[in-house]
């Protein structure tokens, strides 16, 4: 085989290799009963376990889908591995050798046919934006990137989102630019109305608001008794903090002077929050038993609740139309302008050629073969 066709096939391995990587699925989580709201800002859960990231909007599927594009980096760190001839082997079993031809057959059957019908499209979109004049700046994929890492919250959940799915920024950058031509490409063809706006406003105007939110430090000990001593040494002067440090059981919040953050109502443990709540700021409880142990709790902050006005979120509201049209016409869009291309798949012409023969084994047999038997 000659160098360009070695070449070839190892753009193909690539590709196969990229659908492996769709396929992922996610890790399940589990997490342990949790004191403080794994979403709380500042809340840790009990026993110190991580809670997985929020999965908003579909976010974790185009983190996903930006894999594939991590993939390709690993591959190529990799290339030197699969230099050589054709027949090389990338390893050995029991003095058997696997082949270099033996991986790239298998890992085109697993996924390359799925893998370069997404090529082709990602070219027909760049072809598209091109015959469009549309450009996209590094400015927008900015914004792009910086939407999707604000719906996770923090950037711990958003860096925490990226490892799980083995993603670095670099890869999620590419994704997120065939977004932007997706989007300024369909954009002038959908209009959103004051009227759409206000009536998205109306239906959801109770999930726009935020309850009202306190913040709070707890110190979590076993028994009564250890709950009683610490009580007492609070009344007696000790800093509430330092004891937390000492003597709490919660190592998730220790090390912070048991601060669990600000959590809203229907988060926390039932007769944990009911105390909680009943306190002024800079109040201590008395012991409250809770189904974790026993807590001695200090109010330290306070949020009213909020109750945004339409023109506050109409321009999010706005966008947020903007972009379900832009979901919803997308797949309909990307099949009108594969329709009007002129696609050569040699990849599918060559399976179905291994079908037909698969199917007809005596079809396959050269005429020459025919008469020698």
């Amino acid at each position: 085989m000659d160098n360009q066709e070695s070449q070839r096939k190892e753009e193909e391995l690539k590709n196969a290799a990229e659908q492996e990587t769709n396929t992922h699925e996610d890790n399940q989580h589990t997490t342990e009963s949790t004191i403080a709201s794994p979403n709380a800002a500042g809340g840790a859960p009990l026993g110190g376990s991580t809670p997985p990231p929020p999965r908003k909007s579909g976010n974790g599927a185009w983190i996903a889908l930006s894999a594939v594009l991590a993939i390709l980096l690993v591959i190529v760190a990799i290339k030197p591995v699969f230099g050589g001839g054709n027949n090389a082997a990338v390893a050995t079993v029991n003095k058997v050798d696997i082949t270099k031809e033996d991986l790239y057959e298998e890992m085109l059957k697993s996924g390359g046919k799925t893998t370069l019908d997404n090529l082709i499209t990602q070219q027909l979109i760049t072809q598209e934006a091109k015959a469009s004049n549309v450009t996209v700046t590094e400015a927008d994929i900015d914004e792009e990137i910086n939407t999707l890492k604000a719906s996770f919250g923090t950037d711990e959940q958003f860096n925490a989102a990226l490892a799980q799915y083995g993603v670095t920024l670099e890869s999620l950058r590419k994704d997120a630019e065939t977004q932007v031509k997706i989007r300024k490409l369909l954009e002038p063809s959908i209009t959103i109305t004051d009227d759409q706006i206000k009536e998205a406003y109306e239906q959801n105007k109770a999930s726009y608001g935020t309850g009202e939110e306190i913040k709070a430090s707890h110190i979590l000990v076993a028994t009564q008794e250890e709950a009683d001593a610490i009580l007492k040494e609070l009344k007696d002067g000790a800093d509430f903090a330092t004891l937390a440090k000492e003597k709490s059981t919660d190592t998730g919040t220790k090390d912070n002077g048991g601060d669990l953050g600000f959590f809203g109502k229907g988060v926390m443990d039932p007769a944990f929050e009911e105390a909680a709540f009943a306190l002024e700021v800079d109040q201590i409880s008395d012991v409250v038993k809770s189904s974790f142990g026993f807590h001695i709790i200090k109010k330290t902050g306070f949020k009213a609740a909020t109750s945004p006005t339409f023109e506050e979120k109409k321009e999010e509201i706005r966008k947020q139309l903007l972009n379900q049209q832009i979901q919803e016409k997308s797949a309909t869009w990307i099949q009108e302008i594969r329709d009007k291309a002129t696609i050569t798949n040699t990849l599918e012409e060559k399976t179905e050629e291994e079908t037909d023969a698969s199917a007809n084994p005596d079809a396959a047999v050269s005429p020459e073969a025919s008469a020698a038997q």
